[in-house]
């Protein structure tokens, strides 16, 4: 059932004044606060790589306040085992049971700081927990709660001493993007605030984690025309044959894609998709799930360049389909 008018106008009323709230913490970046927010809310997890110092942990912060939910901080070294992601199971010896303690992954929004630091054992602590919403701990699963959602960052000029994220873990974050450097003014009024050490310690919660769920339900039932589809399709297929490319979208990458494409679509106040919600989440969706070959990258060509190749050379539909 397609969601209504009346409800689609309060999910934009709401999601408006969500990121209205995490904007009070994270100034002068807009775009990127909705990115994050329509992130949270298809469900997803969000890829940053950014310099150091530009908001990222303000940004996480800023939205678990928001949603009236938990934050935690994980800091990936290369010593950090899983067990201290995940949680561990401890002997009591005073009940004669196993005990579980849970890891910082039990939050509502998790920031795994640079998570390419981290063996590539550690970093695999999180593949089930971000596409299943739990950890299984000497066999016994324990549901991470919902919402949920990981923020992680790499930092992309120190590469020394790092991991690389493998096509497989990349693939499980809806979206990727950055923060960047505020502009002139905005730098100018956090200088003139310079006394505000947290900016996300005034912030209110504008919504309960359980209304969370519920606008990601309603997000659901956007009506997505079989012609978007299919042009969707068209996208990644392309994004596969594309001669400077050895990896394109993924079924996964798709699925992600329209679940995006109906939030964005819902946060405008629209119940149904339209071409440009596409073409406005296509760098932030395919940027990471599109590898170029090393010819290309020898030639100094990169993802976005690519990426608007693909949706010029793939024409949208001009009317829905019969």
């Amino acid at each position: 059932m397609t969601i209504s008018q009346d409800q689609v106008q309060w999910f934009a009323a709401t999601f408006n004044k969500m990121a209205d709230n995490v904007g009070k913490a994270v100034l002068g970046k807009p775009h990127v606060v909705r990115l994050a927010l329509t992130c949270m809310l298809s469900e997803g997890h969000l890829l940053l790589e950014d310099f150091p110092g530009t908001g990222k942990t303000s940004l996480a912060r800023a939205l678990a306040a928001t949603v009236q939910g938990t934050n935690s901080r994980i800091q990936f070294t290369p010593d950090l085992l899983p067990s201290d992601i995940t949680g561990v199971t401890i002997y009591d010896q005073q009940k004669g049971t196993f005990d579980f303690h849970p890891g910082p992954i039990f939050s509502t929004i998790v920031l795994a700081d640079e998570i390419n630091r981290a063996s590539p054992k550690t970093q695999s602590a999180l593949l089930e927990v971000m596409e299943e919403g739990r950890v299984t701990v000497d066999g016994v699963p324990h549901p991470v709660g919902r919402p949920f959602m990981v923020i992680a960052t790499q930092n992309p000029i120190e590469q020394a001493g790092t991991y690389r994220l493998p096509e497989a873990q990349l693939d499980r974050f809806l979206m990727k993007t950055s923060v960047g450097y505020p502009d002139h003014d905005d730098t100018v009024a956090l200088l003139l605030d310079a006394k505000t050490r947290d900016r996300t310690a005034a912030l209110e919660p504008v919504i309960t984690a359980n209304a969370v769920a519920q606008m990601s339900a309603l997000a659901d039932e956007v009506h997505l025309d079989p012609s978007v589809a299919a042009y969707v399709s068209r996208l990644a297929e392309e994004s596969r044959r594309h001669p400077q490319t050895k990896l394109g979208l993924s079924v996964r990458g798709c699925l992600a894609y329209i679940r995006c494409a109906k939030t964005w679509a819902a946060a405008d106040g629209r119940n149904y998709v339209v071409p440009d919600d596409i073409k406005e989440l296509a760098v932030p969706v395919l940027g990471h799930r599109v590898l170029l070959d090393a010819e290309a990258q020898f030639a100094g060509v990169t993802v976005e360049q690519v990426i608007g190749q693909i949706l010029a050379d793939v024409a949208p539909p001009s009317e829905r389909a019969a």
